[in-house]
């Protein structure tokens, strides 16, 4: 009986080892570039108080003021309450921590990396990261790593600028392409490294998401080509990943109601999902209108309408959106 209970104790440890690394599905992974609003300009806790405001003739900033990530939660409790029916919050109010979403974000000179949470932007604020995170997070059963590059006040046609760009019209490979380059490459070598709950386990590279255009819109000189480079850089970035249908999803760089005239650069970022013009990336490609989760000055927590006014509800529901079609292209393929 001894010799029998030693003998199945040795086979559980040589085998149980074996059967949890091959049981382990790989990490999805999901790289998310842009600029400024990219790097999270979306106040979490802090809004604005009109009453306040007014009188003393200034902005006045409260907790869970007009514009919060906080407001939003305070005014529907029913979907993203501690109960709700997508909570973000605890039955104490506290942020909750997803254990199947992690998050690396290199947002100019500053990194983050953790559980999925708030403040993964800029600061104490957030950005899409935290919207997108939440969605594919509740629809997809695996471990998700969003690997976040961004740089605020860069231009797709300089900073960003793609290899395939470079040799069809020009100019010199973006340092921010070379960072990310870079920096996503670093991340996933040394995975157990920078996150132990990940040591050990393979990984797949699953979509890009792209929120950048501002500097590009507002130059003459820039604009023209960004239809071409976008392209460019669908292209560029499948290669790098070894992924030639790696989904790719973009926020148009609206930042303004969405009755306005679009800029060049919306059409750009629009143009570039019409299947009919681009056949190739058919399926593959799904671009977001930004438009509608504007929100005006006066129920945001500022007037910085190229940073979405820091409106928290705003980046969220980018992020959410764009979370959104991510899955849809996911589900296509």
């Amino acid at each position: 009986m001894l010799r029998t209970f030693i003998l199945c104790l040795l086979v559980a440890v040589v085998l149980c080892p074996f059967r949890a690394v091959v049981a382990e599905e790989p990490v999805q992974v999901v790289i998310l570039c842009g600029q400024s609003n990219m790097c999270g300009h979306g106040k979490t806790e802090m809004g604005l108080d009109p009453e306040a405001s007014e009188k003393a003739g200034r902005t006045i900033e409260v907790e869970g003021g007009l514009g919060s990530l906080r407001r939003m939660v305070n005014d529907d409790s029913k979907t993203f309450g501690h109960d709700g029916t997508n909570p973000l919050i605890d039955v104490d109010g506290e942020w909750l921590v997803r254990k199947d979403v992690y998050v690396y974000s290199r947002v100019n000179e500053s990194t983050k990396k953790g559980a999925h949470t708030t403040r993964f932007g800029k600061g104490s604020w957030n950005g899409p990261e935290y919207g997108f995170g939440q969605v594919v997070g509740n629809a997809i059963d695996k471990d998700i790593l969003i690997i976040k590059i961004a740089r605020g006040g860069t231009s797709l046609a300089r900073d960003w600028r793609p290899p395939t760009a470079v040799k069809k019209r020009g100019g010199e490979v973006g340092p921010m392409w070379k960072q990310m380059q870079t920096e996503v490459g670093q991340v996933l070598k040394n995975l157990g490294t920078e996150f132990p709950n990940f040591a050990g386990r393979p990984y797949e590279i699953v979509g890009f998401a792209w929120h950048q255009g501002f500097n590009d819109a507002v130059s003459k000189d820039l604009s023209p080509e960004y239809e071409e480079n976008l392209v460019d850089l669908i292209g560029d970035v499948r290669a790098e990943f070894g992924n030639a249908d790696l989904p790719f999803v973009i926020g148009t760089t609206s930042m303004a109601p969405p009755e306005k005239e679009p800029f060049k650069v919306e059409l750009a970022q629009l143009a570039v999902a019409d299947a009919a013009k681009y056949p190739q990336l058919k399926g593959t490609v799904s671009t977001v209108d930004t438009g509608p989760f504007w929100q005006d000055r006066s129920i945001s927590p500022s007037g910085f309408g190229y940073h979405w006014n820091h409106n928290g509800i705003t980046h969220y529901k980018i992020g959410a959106a764009m979370g959104e079609a991510m899955l849809k292209v996911l589900s296509s393929q």
